[in-house]
């Protein structure tokens, strides 16, 4: 069978296998990364026509996790996410793209903080296989930078040398593992 048809389907989104990340900068001189530990999604596709593959996925944003209290707090605050008015980040697609074998972008719209926009997201299908129960799964990676003041995550300091404590530009990284409903 060949990859393409193994795609054709549906596939959930394994969240013990699953990474969805960000990283951006601290100061202007350190890389600070974290994950939201909490993830659902589906992609219903048929690789014979992938503008109609229909992905979703949310975040649940009260689990952002960098490893240091203190910053996970601040950034479930309403100076970040605003955790308690928004609750999840969402993610649905318009379409999918194939750029070469095993390389695409997968375009949709992203809602944080009850703002819209859409974004393409380049990901690399780093294969399928079945895994030790026999599941099908397949394993995708990418990146993609935002600027989060398109979201409305603005909040910021000025340093003294007149640099920012946070980078406006955010990237987004996603290691997936999807498993064939």
């Amino acid at each position: 069978m060949s990859t393409d048809e193994q795609l054709t389907g549906t596939w959930v989104i394994d969240p013990a296998h699953t990474r969805l990340g960000f990283s951006s900068r601290h100061a202007m001189v350190t890389r600070i990364r974290g994950a939201f530990n909490t993830v659902e999604g589906k992609a219903v596709i048929d690789a014979a026509d992938l503008s109609n593959a229909e992905i979703t996925i949310t975040i649940d944003v009260d689990s952002v996790d960098t490893r240091t209290p203190d910053r996970d707090a601040h950034l479930r605050s309403a100076d970040f996410f605003g955790v308690e008015n928004y609750p999840t980040i969402t993610f649905k697609s318009t379409g999918v793209d194939e750029v070469e074998e095993g390389s695409y972008i997968v375009n949709g719209d992203l809602t944080i903080r009850d703002i819209t926009r859409p974004v393409s997201v380049p990901l690399e299908l780093l294969g399928v296989d079945r895994d030790q129960n026999g599941d099908l799964r397949a394993g995708l990676e990418g990146k993609r930078r935002i600027d989060r003041k398109d979201w409305g995550v603005t909040w910021n300091t000025t340093l003294d040398s007149g640099g920012l404590l946070v980078s406006d530009k955010i990237t987004l990284e996603f290691e997936l593992s999807l498993i064939k409903e």
